[in-house]
């Protein structure tokens, strides 16, 4: 039997698992990621990447390298039952640095997530190997896996289940899915050397059989086909059916090949609880909903994001493991949002009837003729925005309109060598003020600059460019570099941080979190007190317990195999 003695141990090394292993390493976590699959699966499954997600990918180096094998910045048309168009959706903004809406190839994805963590001595990925038994106590999680014939056991303080929805993590703790499986199936069909140019996803909403078709990279292209009632879906999924069915956007030439047929349910469920003790889940594992927005791994992507920077300031010391329990407080609720958000969407592609069907038509038509309504459509802005409310927040005083508890966008900058980049490279992978206006580091006492130093904090100082700074203002390549923290100077090279001062000028500083979400604004007078505040809140680094002892031993249980 092989003994392992790791910091996290992560089960499932699908897009979640992998991107979470990869951020842990920029904290020097030791990390086992197990997965019982020999290989990546050669089949696409997800297929839409968002702005979000990619910048978690920039977290770690890879975004460029995934969106080099995308299609980018994909429009969405939505067609009525008579395939006249209903709204065509073409975001064009970048408000978090990258393009809004992506079409890829998972297989293609995996590989080279998996790639990436070949950079990392601190990371193991292991294939073919199935967690059999999971048990948890007041210091850690053991966990016990078969690979080739052999036990491993691994033994570490945090353990993560990203093994999707039928996860043997969640039901090894006993949390319970919450919400409904609809009745309704869907029929799955992805073809290879497809010859339909559209480039575009397409949506034919109808009271009848909605369906849609989504181009992929490498000449896939997925269908998917709702199966009515009384429709044997076996049946369904048989060739000759599925030629039948895909006749119809191929009138003058051969249908391609499929190289995969499926029949879903689609889930709108979400785990009542996303940690237990020292056991958390993500992913597919924590949440499962209907694909009709894209957003099933992307909301995956989003969990790991909030949770690997915990992980690492709580492992590497520099927060209190009670940190840990805002994951569940933060997450959970933004994610069960979002799945109601995409059951409501699948309902717009299923009118009841002609009658149901021309008032939602007559709706969407009316909106997008409202000022500012076609660039709600366009742009996407009715997608949810996550806010976190409770967490590792300061909400005293911040109105709705606040940053606070949502992400910080990403405008370009510029380096005082001239190097030009996104602000998420110069933010790195700690707590960071950064000041839209001057005077950030010098309006830090001792005080508050140590404590920020002891969590392993810094300041970002944006300016106006070199050529327009006016009499009297500040020249960064004068700063004394012997200050007590880290402080970067930047210009604000396309004035986005310019322009957020200007539509919220009584947020002079903004504290941003490693996952780029503001934990906190604040004016330059109230700056210390408000610093001082929220470090509180990251508690004694390397003090406490995670969650109640007891708890944790009432809470775990035995599930070994075999």
């Amino acid at each position: 039997m092989e003994a392992l003695d790791r910091d996290v141990a992560i089960i499932g090394a699908g897009p979640a698992g992998v991107t979470l292993a990869n951020l842990l390493a920029q904290y020097g976590v030791s990390t086992t990621l197990i997965d019982r699959e020999a290989e990546i699966l050669e089949e696409p499954r997800a297929v839409g990447i968002d702005d979000e997600a990619l910048r978690t990918l920039q977290g770690f180096g890879m975004a460029e390298e995934v969106l080099g094998n995308a299609v980018r910045n994909a429009p969405i048309r939505y067609y009525d039952s008579r395939k006249r168009v209903l709204a065509h959706v073409a975001p064009s903004g970048r408000p978090y640095g990258w393009p809004r809406r992506n079409l890829f190839f998972q297989p293609n994805l995996e590989a080279v997530l998996r790639k990436s963590l070949g950079r990392f001595g601190t990371v193991e990925l292991r294939t073919a190997c199935e967690a059999v038994g999971l048990v948890q106590d007041a210091d850690g999680v053991t966990v016990t896996a078969r690979q080739d014939g052999e036990t491993v056991t691994i033994r570490a303080r945090y353990v993560i289940g990203a093994d999707g929805g039928r996860s043997f993590v969640r039901d090894a703790m006993n949390i319970e899915l919450e919400g409904d499986t609809a009745p309704m199936k869907w029929l799955v069909v992805d073809v290879k050397d497809d010859t339909w140019d559209a480039p575009y996803s397409a949506v034919y909403t109808s009271p009848r059989r909605p369906s849609m078709t989504i181009p992929l990279p490498f000449g896939y292209r997925r269908f998917e086909f709702k199966v009515l009632d009384g429709e044997d879906p076996d049946q369904m999924a048989e060739p000759e059916t599925v030629a039948e069915l895909m006749k119809q956007f191929y009138p003058d030439g051969e249908v391609p090949e499929p190289v995969r047929r499926r029949i879903y349910w689609h889930h709108s469920r979400t785990a009542a609880r996303f940690q237990k003790g020292r056991v958390f889940l993500v992913g597919d594992a924590a949440h499962l909903q209907p694909p009709f927005f894209g957003q099933g791994m992307n909301s995956g992507m989003r969990d790991v994001t909030n949770l690997a920077w915990k992980l690492g300031m709580v492992l590497s010391g520099s927060a209190s493991p009670r940190l840990l329990e805002t994951y569940d407080s933060e997450r959970r609720e933004a994610a069960r949002e979002m799945v109601q958000f995409a059951t409501g969407v699948g309902r717009l592609y299923h009118p009841a009837n002609r009658g149901t069907e021309w008032f939602r038509n007559l709706f969407f038509r009316g909106v997008q003729r409202v000022p500012g309504g076609r660039d709600y459509i366009l742009q996407m802005k009715y997608k949810p925005v996550p806010r976190y409310e409770d967490g590792f927040v300061l909400r005293d005083g911040a109105g709705r309109s606040s940053l606070v508890g949502r992400a910080f966008p990403q405008p370009m900058v510029e380096k005082l060598d001239g190097t030009r980049l996104r602000l998420d490279d110069v933010l790195g992978t700690r707590i960071t003020l950064v000041g839209v206006v001057e005077g950030v580091a010098e309006a830090l006492s001792p005080r508050t600059a140590a404590l920020l130093a002891a969590h392993n904090g810094s300041v970002v100082q944006s300016h106006v460019p070199s050529a327009y700074r006016r009499n009297g203002q500040f020249d960064p390549s004068t700063r004394d570099t012997a200050a007590e923290i880290p402080v970067v100077d930047v210009y604000d090279l396309e004035g986005g941080l310019r322009d957020l001062y200007l539509e919220h000028p009584e947020s002079e500083v903004y504290i941003v979190r490693p996952d780029r979400y503001v934990a906190a604004v604040s004016s330059i007078a109230d700056l210390n007190s408000t610093v001082e505040s929220l470090l509180e809140l990251l508690g004694d680094p390397g003090a406490g317990s995670v969650g109640d002892g007891t708890a944790v031993h009432e809470g775990a249980r035995d599930v070994r195999s075999g």
